[in-house]
């Protein structure tokens, strides 16, 4: 079976079911195909949903024949990752051995959302346990890989969803990002990550309705093209009325500023967002790439941002805020009758259990103090924004990581860069820090290291400026795409 379908964009994929080109039918028998022939080699997928996937999508074809309304993804295959991204009766894991069978009996708010617009669910997609780091590594299903080396890790938290998508298994997915877990796992993937605005998509979580801030977390797209991302936030965006933290809907056109020029806009530049170590493989790649703004007809200059703190004091700052976080998640889960530091901590990777056991006794002063900081860290970060619509950086230090596959040794980053000490779970990525501000951001393909691995270009926009972020995003593939960069299929 050919696999151009799949390999095509999502808008186009859509466009041809809807005119009646492509089966439903067709399209997800060719996703289920690429599963079983790519994914021993990948280990993007955690739960394949083949029966279920194959009744929508006969479902689907019949609804076209019968020149029913169809929504804006009908028919088109897509992968869900599998942490909190819930759907009603289907294994969700949370890339943890004592939810290896856990089942949820709701569906979280933008996948009733995808599915509502047609979308048809293959699989759940591989995470590290409860998305604590920049890798993807866990007891239940090991290490995913970047199809650009398959012993070297696709990135996390949503590892799964980005390999998945950059390996033409589906033509898009969703991610989540609570410290650049879209786009992190973009940059080693080569494909695109968008992480909206904070609130943009509304997350209706229970107990916990407002877990989402500390630090802010984003559910988003992972696809190879910036119109299929700007489609995919279309369905995925907008207001709910259980979540107290999601913005009113200011109806903006996403697809529309994909095809925008930039020629009136300028664009701050940080080479090492003032204080991470860079590899030198991935500075050669990113001083290059951001040329593109330039023949755009935008202007690029560097800046200094002004951060008043080391990276790893804002390393530590993140990890003590996600773990915040999971103990309010935690706690919610023992009404599940899962106590996970009691009768299941020997069952948790080290690293993990080790988060929760440094940050379970933190107090409301120390919080506080820390609410200070992130404070210092969005202002330096909305001072950029008085005389700039853009701010550029690296998406990580680093090229992808080497994969371990000691069943008793985690994958995780470096703990050096250019002689400097970094954090392995979070302190080689440069995208953390817009999870304590919660502005738009995107990671964009910026080019291939000469070994050939990909390293990803971070975009940051203006508060709710989502739309400028894709409309540069979109500026910078017309001039320098990436499309041709994946490796042969």
């Amino acid at each position: 079976m050919s696999s151009q379908i799949i390999l095509g964009s999502a808008t186009e994929l859509a466009a041809r079911i809807r005119r009646g080109d492509v089966s439903p039918v067709t399209a997800v028998e060719e996703a289920l195909s690429r599963i079983h022939e790519r994914d021993e080699d990948l280990n993007a997928f955690v739960t394949i949903l083949e029966e279920e996937a194959r009744e929508r999508a006969r479902e689907a074809e019949e609804a076209v024949e019968a020149g029913e309304e169809l929504g804006p993804l009908h028919g088109v295959p897509i992968a869900v990752k599998d942490l909190f991204d819930f759907k009603t009766g289907v294994r969700n894991t949370l890339g943890s051995k004592p939810f290896e069978e856990f089942v949820p009996e709701d569906s979280a708010t933008y996948v009733e959302r995808l599915e509502d617009a047609g979308a048809i669910i293959v699989g759940k997609t591989n995470t590290p346990e409860f998305g604590h780091k920049g890798t993807t590594d866990n007891r239940i299903q090991g290490p995913t890989s970047t199809p650009f080396d398959l012993d070297r890790n696709a990135g996390g938290s949503s590892g799964g969803s980005a390999a998945a998508v950059a390996d033409g298994i589906v033509p898009i997915a969703q991610g989540s990002d609570g410290g650049g877990s879209v786009r992190i796992p973009a940059s080693f993937c080569g494909v695109y990550g968008f992480k909206p605005s904070y609130g943009r998509v509304a997350q209706a979580i229970r107990p916990g309705a407002f877990l989402s801030h500390t630090p802010t977390i984003h559910a988003g797209p992972i696809t190879r093209t910036v119109e299929d991302a700007a489609l995919m936030l279309d369905v995925m965006a907008g207001p709910h009325p259980r979540d107290p933290l999601s913005v009113p809907d200011e109806n903006p056109d996403y697809r529309g500023a994909v095809r925008r020029g930039i020629d009136d806009f300028d664009v701050a530049y940080s080479p090492t967002f003032d204080v991470f170590p860079v590899d030198d493989r991935v500075q050669d790649v990113i001083d290059d790439a951001v040329d593109a703004f330039e023949a755009a007809g935008a202007t690029v200059e560097p800046v200094d941002l002004g951060l008043n703190h080391d990276q790893e004091e804002l390393a530590d700052l993140w990890i003590r805020q996600i773990g915040m976080l999971y103990h309010s998640a935690v706690e919610g889960f023992k009404d599940e009758g899962i106590d996970i530091l009691g009768d299941h901590r020997g069952e948790l990777c080290t690293e993990f259990a080790e988060l929760l056991e440094e940050t379970r006794d933190m107090g409301v002063v120390e919080y506080k103090r820390d609410e200070h900081l992130r404070t210092e860290v969005y202002d330096a970060i909305q001072d950029v924004f008085i005389d700039y619509d853009l701010l550029v950086t690296p998406t990580l230090a680093v090229p992808p990581v080497e994969n371990e596959y000691d069943a008793d040794t985690q994958t995780v980053g470096p703990t050096e860069i250019n002689g400097e000490s970094v954090d392995p779970l979070i302190g080689w990525c440069l995208t953390y820090p817009i999870n304590f501000t919660g502005h738009p951001a995107a990671s964009v393909p910026a080019g291939l290291t000469e070994s050939g691995l990909p390293v990803g270009l971070q975009i940051v926009g203006d508060r709710f400026a989502d739309t400028d972020v894709l409309a540069a995003s979109g500026a910078f593939e017309r001039v320098h795409p990436w499309h041709d960069t994946y490796p042969p299929r």
